[in-house]
């Protein structure tokens, strides 16, 4: 090989040759303790960007101060210590999201927890995102069928809304929220269910009832056990709600239930305590509305315009002793549109669900109902209402005129109409009927203890000789119905 021909190939290697400068911000840990750190030097940051520190462990910048950056670590800590290296990754903190997420069991970072192996993600979303506009929205107008007599009936709830559980602890607020995942088989609805600060043993009850009533063919379960640090406690209801935003987007209708919110108001308590931010009222830090809010309203019914779907929130709060004027119960009660209060001595009474009709409401209303629903139990939550007032004044009245005896006789049918056990919702169409005999006085010759039986066999003989007309009271209501549905309760009862 000639000399010349070798400059000409170190020429040609010099030519191609690249240096590559990999410039990354790096900082200082300073103290760690508790899922917090304080790092000095990452002087660039930006507000909730995910930071890389040793061993893998992400954590995310909430503290911008001059001189620190306090960051919560998201997973295991015990290995940081002071003097490690923290890196910035230039990505505002965000998860997985996909179609294969859909019967699956994932931690706040929606990372599989259930043993099933990966799940292949469609794409990551950021877990902070403004809510749709209001040029965006459509009217709530669609139910959402929970199976529960006394909630589709006088508090019902629409595609889109924001319905508040609350009640004691131990009064039916999750089997509530479980009942209503398990009634929306069949009905192209995608359900989230996010656990939050519960005991895993709980959790894994709950995702073994949904499994084997096939719910879990439609459901997510994002699980933060009791035992799980606070961010991820914190982070459970927003990697809930961007998994249900991808299916919105998608033109889905999706049902999300947070159980339960004031777990997640005390972990970020925890955190903004541990952050050394000002306590406000009851301790908790002046954002702790803004917690909630921007959360919440990520729930809503997009116009066609904008790709339809629709997110229905249920979020969950635990009180303490009754008391809803409390500073989390109050703060959701604002945002939400109508809630559905669980009455610890209703509980103890033995009506269940303890559902107070005096005390709930659903700020959407009967534009949430169907056609037959909205004209049989127009008037049963006043008569409800009217018969709790009765009963209390009744236990001191000696003699009482025949109306009053009346309404109170038919108030206690209505009360036994309205038991349900738990894991059976009942179709709309049978509530419809139930309603209808009740309200009607068709009821007022059987004993309240044989109400249930009664029911019972009243839906067995609709399905077996009358499933026509059931179809056609989904569909809608009018004189030929009603007068058809009556005949039917009237050969029924001749029957029994």
């Amino acid at each position: 090989m000639s000399v010349d021909t070798v400059i000409q190939q170190l020429q040609k290697r010099i030519s191609e040759f690249e240096t590559a400068v990999d410039v990354r911000e790096v900082g200082t840990v300073v103290e760690v303790g508790d899922g917090i750190a304080r790092i000095s030097g990452l002087s660039e940051v930006r507000a909730s960007e995910m930071l890389e520190f040793p061993g893998g462990t992400i954590g995310v910048a909430l503290n911008l101060e001059t001189e620190m950056v306090g960051a919560v670590l998201l997973g295991e800590f015990l290995h940081i210590k002071e003097g490690d290296t923290v890196k910035r990754t230039g990505k505002v903190l965000s998860i997985p999201v996909g179609d294969a997420f859909v019967g699956r069991v994932v931690n706040p970072l929606a990372q599989a927890v259930d043993g099933k192996g990966d799940i292949a993600a469609a794409r990551h979303d950021v877990i902070e995102k403004i809510a749709p506009g209001v040029m965006t929205r459509e009217p709530v107008s669609q139910p959402v069928q929970t199976g529960i007599t006394a909630i589709d009936a006088m508090i019902p709830i629409g595609r889109g809304q924001r319905e508040l559980i609350i009640g004691d602890r131990q009064t039916g607020k999750t089997a509530i929220a479980i009942d209503t995942i398990i009634n929306q088989k069949g009905q192209d609805m995608i359900c989230v269910y996010v656990a939050i600060g519960q005991k895993e043993s709980k959790i894994a009850r709950t995702v073994a009832k949904l499994q084997e009533t096939g719910a879990m063919d439609y459901t997510i379960v994002v699980a933060a056990g009791a035992s799980d640090p606070a961010p991820m406690l914190w982070l459970a209801p927003y990697a809930g709600v961007t998994l249900a935003e991808y299916f919105m987007d998608k033109g889905k209708d999706v049902l999300i239930v947070y159980d339960d919110l004031s777990k997640q108001a005390s972990a970020y308590r925890e955190m903004s305590l541990l952050l050394r931010r000002p306590p406000g009222r009851e301790a908790y830090p002046g954002d702790v509305f803004y917690l909630h809010s921007r959360l919440l309203e990520r729930a809503c019914r997009r116009n066609k315009e904008s790709g339809g779907g629709s997110i229905t929130a249920l979020p969950i709060i635990e009180t303490q002793a009754g008391d809803i004027s409390a500073y989390i119960p109050t703060n959701v009660i604002s945002i939400t549109d109508g809630q559905i209060f669980l009455d610890t001595d209703l509980f103890y009474k033995g009506v269940r669900p303890a559902v107070n009709v005096g005390t709930s409401v659903s700020r959407v209303g009967s534009a949430a109902q169907i056609k037959s629903m909205k004209k049989t139990a127009g008037k049963m939550k006043l008569q409800m209402a009217q018969y709790r007032e009765l009963e209390a004044f009744a236990q001191f009245a000696s003699d009482l005129d025949e109306a009053t005896k009346q309404q109170l006789n038919r108030g206690v049918r209505l009360t036994e109409l309205l038991k349900q056990p738990q894991y059976a919702p009942i179709p709309v169409a049978h509530q419809v009927a139930s309603i209808y005999a009740a309200y009607n006085g068709f009821f007022d010759a059987i004993e309240p203890n044989d109400i249930a039986a009664a029911q019972k066999d009243m839906r067995a003989y609709l399905d077996s000789s009358h499933s026509a007309l059931l179809e056609k009271m989904e569909q809608g209501w009018d004189d030929d119905i009603e007068a058809a549905l009556k005949d039917a309760i009237e050969n029924f009862l001749k029957t029994r």
